[in-house]
């Protein structure tokens, strides 16, 4: 499942238009980030949002996209070492685990996941979502595996994890924190933080696509607000972690 996001700044010229391949669990923030470029500079922003793994494999068949910002670290790492990347990757941000429900009195807890009134358990896909690998590893922690397997869907990236749980077609999973704090979602449905020694440390990180276009100096531009410290406070925002 892939979002395309079209931000129009105050310029007409689409010369200047980037980009941005994202992560879906980056997708709330990526567009008050990009919001935040476009009303400083007026450039304009494409948003291609997926899972990192999926986005990695169309970035190394040539797909046009100017920034990769991912939820871990591999998938940059794999873009760079097919020389794809104009840069080494560069951890931007860290993100955090949730446990989420939007079905009312639903205890919210990893000892109710065995609950037989839950029946469906949603996480993203551990092969493509890195928050999916941090979900499979706590359920590891807890032996709960092969208990619940036949409750467990999985989704494509966390934006469908977190339409399965918001249509309540899951009553209860795994996504990010970023999900919760995002301005659709804040207040909503009941929630609680994974203890972050449970899983890997989810380091996110971005890199610069190597295409031929002429945006190589608007992308290095925005590239570099990431790590500003306006980037950081809405980041916060979000949730992650950021380098002080």
């Amino acid at each position: 499942m892939l979002l395309t996001i079209i931000f129009v700044g105050c310029q007409d010229s689409h010369d200047k238009k980037i980009v941005i391949a994202t992560a879906a669990n980056m997708e709330s923030a990526m567009k008050a980030l990009a919001n935040a470029y476009t009303n400083k500079t007026g450039v304009e922003f494409e948003l291609i949002v997926g899972s990192s793994g999926k986005l990695t494999a169309q970035i190394m068949e040539g797909a046009p996209y100017d920034i990769f910002v991912a939820a871990n670290m591999k998938y940059p790492e794999a873009v760079y070492a097919g020389g794809k990347a104009r840069n080494i990757p560069k951890v931007y941000a860290k993100g955090k685990l949730v446990l989420w429900s939007m079905v009312e009195n639903t205890p919210v807890s990893i000892d109710a996941l065995t609950d037989p009134a839950i029946e469906h358990i949603a996480l993203a896909n551990p092969k493509t979502a890195p928050y999916g690998v941090a979900a499979k590893e706590v359920l590891e922690y807890y032996g709960l595996n092969e208990i619940l397997g036949p409750k467990l869907v999985f989704g494509e990236s966390i934006g469908q994890t977190d339409q399965f749980i918001i249509s309540q077609a899951a009553q209860i999973g795994f996504t990010a924190l970023s999900t919760v704090l995002s301005p659709e979602m804040k207040g909503k449905g009941s929630w609680i933080p994974i203890n972050p020694s449970l899983y890997s440390n989810i380091s996110q990180g971005v890199v610069l696509v190597d295409r031929k276009e002429d945006t190589k100096q608007e992308a290095q531009g925005f590239y570099h607000f990431l790590f500003s410290v306006e980037a950081k406070e809405i980041l916060k925002e979000f949730g992650y972690l950021v380098d002080e």
